[in-house]
């Protein structure tokens, strides 16, 4: 039978009692977690109300919580702005196909590591662990870059950011943790192949680290703009950051990407709403997408970050 927290006795027959100091600590944890929500939920909640509110009430800073004169001029004027809807596909693509790579790499590279009868582990993680610490730099990795063909093609958002060295430590020791050699040995006796037994054991073992890169993967190349910056110049393939990046700091926008240039106007008008509307849908694929990972993320990233 489960007993309330307050049923619980001591050896002695006593009830638990809760000292002051105790009640003190809970009560400064839960006013810190409280804060810490607070502080993260706000700006969330400020930025779509914001986004949905009349132009002229957030520019008079009436806007505080809740939205003021609802209206929805904004997200319309998105829509009419080709290169969002362009921008936000690329990022789409770039964030499903990054991910995918990443992971496959990631997981290709972690689980030899992971096990004790691969000749040089030591040497090849070393050499793993050295490029966390130290690089080519921009110059060099644009030449290498460069010399692949891969500038102005989306393989130069994809490829040179493919691999994290920190995923791939934290994936062998998931590895390392979950898959006992024993399993291996059990696996050879049976006539499984290396491959074989990565595929069909391995792999059906390890959805929740795979939960943890993908997350990851996904969630770092949604946010990234830098490497857009470096090795693109066709607009076409610029993701949706680079385009909020325009909007939000350079505060351009481009007429000729107006369908209707009667709005451009209204757009100047829109623009400070605009900017709200627009950290609005950069929050919402990575909202959209961690509820379904969560449970696995949770196990995953403990028991990876484990020491092996």
């Amino acid at each position: 039978m489960n007993l309330a927290p307050d049923d619980r006795r001591l050896g002695t027959g006593a009830p638990i009692q809760d000292t002051r100091s105790d009640k003190i600590a809970v009560a400064c944890i839960y006013t810190a977690l409280g804060l810490f929500c607070l502080a993260i939920l706000y700006p969330i909640v400020y930025v779509a109300s914001a986004s949905v509110s009349n132009t002229s009430k957030v520019a008079a800073g009436e806007v505080w919580l809740w939205p003021v004169g609802f209206t929805l001029d904004a997200y319309k004027a998105i829509f009419d702005y080709k290169s969002i809807v362009t921008g936000f596909g690329n990022s789409v693509f770039y964030a499903v196909a990054g991910a995918l790579v990443a992971t496959v790499l990631t997981l290709l590279a972690a689980y030899p590591l992971s096990r004790k009868g691969l000749p040089g582990k030591g040497l090849i993680m070393a050499a793993f662990v050295f490029t966390m610490m130290f690089s080519g730099g921009l110059i060099p990795t644009y030449l290498v870059v460069d010399q692949l063909g891969l500038l102005n093609t989306r393989w130069a958002m994809i490829l040179p950011a493919a691999l994290a060295v920190w995923n791939v430590i934290i994936t062998r020791t998931y590895f390392m943790v979950t898959i006992p050699e024993e399993l291996v040995e059990a696996g050879k006796v049976d006539g499984c192949s290396d491959f074989g037994f990565f595929w069909r054991i391995v792999l059906p073992l390890s959805k929740p680290i795979i939960a943890v890169n993908l997350l990851f993967y996904a969630v770092g190349q949604w946010n990234s703009f830098f490497n857009a910056l470096i090795y693109l110049t066709n607009e076409h393939l610029f993701p949706l950051q680079v385009i909020l990046r325009q909007i939000l700091i350079q505060s351009k926008v481009d007429p000729s990407q107006m369908a209707d240039t009667s709005k451009l106007m209204h757009l100047k008008e829109l623009q400070e709403q605009l900017k709200y509307s627009l950290i609005v849908i950069g929050m919402i694929p990575p909202l959209l997408v961690y509820p379904f990972v969560q449970k696995h993320f949770v196990k995953g990233a403990m028991v990876g970050s484990l020491k092996g």
